[in-house]
């Protein structure tokens, strides 16, 4: 099999958590879904928790790859956080790739399970905690890193939804107000 094939596979399992849920996430489905024979999937990942902590490393690496991008760039970390994601533009499609994948892995974690927390939580957890510490180390007042970072938040789950963008002079005026110095 292809080096893509592995991709594809977990492309699928994010869809096929996005479009119908945890409760339909099983090797075979997800093999139907990605084009491959369930021992072809079973190569790749040899148990369905083998396939979430794949995803889970998956959405680690995009997310570290993605920040370092942008910190090479010279853009802040708090204007990345608070830009309003295009679809249409080759760079914030890339984007929100990171984000479907990032939504794909919380529709597995189990909110009924036991107090501890499990690998896709943990794996989640430092995704988070990342852009959370590079927001923190930035920007000066906690109170407004966490605004940015909840204003960012909002912003990306407008997109993930397919909501209508919001008015993009409104919204600059609301980023700068919160970069000011």
């Amino acid at each position: 099999m292809s080096p893509g094939t592995r991709d594809r596979i977990l492309d699928a399992l994010e869809t096929l958590l996005l479009e119908r849920g945890a409760t339909q996430m099983t090797l075979d489905n997800v093999a139907a879904a990605a084009g491959v024979s369930k021992g072809g999937l079973l190569y790749h990942f040899k148990s369905k928790d083998a396939l979430l902590a794949g995803l889970v490393h998956r959405l680690g690496d995009r997310a570290r790859e993605q920040l370092a991008q942008t910190m090479a760039k010279g853009t802040s970390i708090a204007e990345w956080y608070l830009q309003t994601p295009d679809p249409a533009t080759e760079a914030d499609a890339v984007e929100l790739t990171l984000y479907r994948s990032l939504l794909a892995t919380m529709r597995t974690i189990d909110a009924s399970a036991g107090s501890e927390p499990d690998e896709v939580q943990v794996a989640l957890d430092a995704v988070l905690t990342a852009w959370s510490d590079g927001l923190d180390a930035e920007v000066d007042d906690p109170v407004r890193a966490d605004t940015i970072r909840l204003v960012g938040d909002g912003v990306y789950l407008r997109a993930l939804l397919g909501l209508p963008p919001l008015d993009p002079a409104r919204y600059r005026a609301v980023v700068d107000r919160l970069l000011e110095p």
